[in-house]
């Protein structure tokens, strides 16, 4: 995969040919991605919204309270098993029920696995709606051409036409 990617990256500094005409560095986009981006930062799918991105919204709703109510269910057994832990615990055994104590640390674990997984959610939709609000302009025509072939002045050529 990285031969792959170094090849492309030499195809398009060393070896294109590309010309920019007048209208494409005058270029602005129509969404901001700085917008989309703390949009999406205070409120997880407004970024989204921004971008007329409306299935994404729920896609990033549905995950978000799913993850919300598997924490917020981990906690309460993680609760409820450290206090009957807790009670187990006397002068004459010292190390309380064993069980108790396997099942309140694998809910210790649930939860926590849970907050990473929705901090990866946050972090893909504030990148998903950056992304978003960048490419909103993207041209996706038929009239796209690719080219390879050689060149008078280079080794090869590449030309992309549109």
């Amino acid at each position: 995969m990285k031969i792959f990617t170094s090849i492309i990256l030499f195809l398009l500094i060393f070896v294109s040919n590309s010309s920019f005409s007048q209208d494409s560095l005058n270029f602005k986009n129509s969404k901001s991605p700085a917008t989309a981006t703390i949009l999406s930062a205070v409120l997880p799918g407004a970024g989204q919204f921004y971008n007329e991105s409306y299935w994404k919204i729920g896609v990033i709703a549905g995950l978000g309270g799913y993850f919300t109510y598997e924490i917020i269910r981990s906690n309460n057994d993680v609760s409820n098993y450290s206090n009957q832990y807790n009670n187990t615990i006397t002068p004459e055994n010292p190390q309380g029920d064993i069980r108790l104590k396997n099942l309140r640390d694998f809910y210790v674990d649930q939860r926590d696995r849970f907050y990473i997984y929705a901090g990866i959610l946050y972090i893909v939709q504030l990148v998903d709606a950056y992304v978003d609000a960048e490419l909103y302009d993207f041209n996706v025509t038929d009239n796209i051409k690719f080219s390879v072939g050689k060149s008078k002045r280079n080794f090869m050529e590449l030309k992309v036409g549109f």
